[in-house]
């Protein structure tokens, strides 16, 4: 049995499609082509529809695909924020920074607070909003960098596993100083610090105010101060103030 003309074109037109990788096209051109009927529509209308829902589709993988990547532990917001919990914050700063103009200055962000203030939430969503402008994010703690980096340094692809942290456009490092760091650490958290520097965006959690560094990096003043100098050359330090929202079931009671 012959194939019709109109079938042969639908399959034709698929085939192209499928090949092109445009999927959107490929699931709706037949409903968008009755509604261009329906609503009277000139090709380019119809063409553009098409496009814009490609385009559309394509931009919405890309951003699921970035928060992928990105390995947060959990999704946050900024809207879900608590801003009436801490007693000292600075919401206009922060609120400035959620306008991600950091990114494209290659600059950083520091969160200093004692534990339970929300700052991991706040790079969390910082990082998670990064992802949704469709730019790569990686989400990782102080000392799971240090415990792979040791690893591939004994297998010999450190340099490698050194490029994961340096690649993206944003670092979001949690829980700085919550564990002491060994000659080693420091010296990798040195060397991916420098090598983001003004390359790319570095944003930091910390319960240890800029004083106290040294003693989280080995108690090397020489090597926390050049780490300090190009991490705070360009950079907004927030610091958050309160008692830890962890307790604040038990204080109401």
């Amino acid at each position: 049995m012959k194939t019709r003309p109109d079938q042969a074109n639908t399959d034709a037109l698929r085939a192209h499609l499928s090949a092109l990788q445009l999927p959107f096209m490929l699931e709706n051109h037949q409903a968008l082509a009755q509604t261009a009927a329906d609503k009277h529509w000139s090709h380019l209308n119809y063409l553009s529809e098409m496009l814009s829902g490609e385009a559309a589709a394509r931009e919405d993988r890309r951003v699921k695909r970035c928060i992928k990547l990105a390995r947060f532990p959990v999704l946050k917001t900024l809207d879900q924020f608590d801003w009436n919990w801490p007693t000292k914050i600075n919401r206009l700063l922060i609120q400035n920074i959620f306008h991600l103009d950091f990114v494209k200055q290659r600059a950083n962000v520091v969160f200093i607070s004692g534990t339970g203030l929300g700052k991991s939430h706040l790079m969390t969503a910082l990082g998670h909003a990064v992802c949704l402008r469709g730019q790569s994010v990686l989400f990782t703690g102080a000392i799971e960098i240090i415990n792979t980096l040791s690893v591939a340094h004994a297998s010999g692809s450190i340099k490698r596993a050194l490029h994961q942290y340096i690649k993206p456009a944003v670092l979001c490092i949690d829980e700085l100083g919550y564990l002491p760091i060994d000659k080693f650490g420091a010296d990798c958290l040195f060397q991916i610090i420098s090598h983001r520097y003004e390359r790319s965006a570095t944003v930091i959690t910390t319960n240890r105010v800029y004083k106290q560094w040294a003693s989280i990096f080995n108690n090397d003043a020489v090597l926390t101060s050049a780490l300090l100098d190009r991490l705070l050359h360009h950079a907004e330090t927030v610091r958050i103030e309160g008692k830890s929202y962890r307790s604040k079931d038990q204080i109401e009671i």
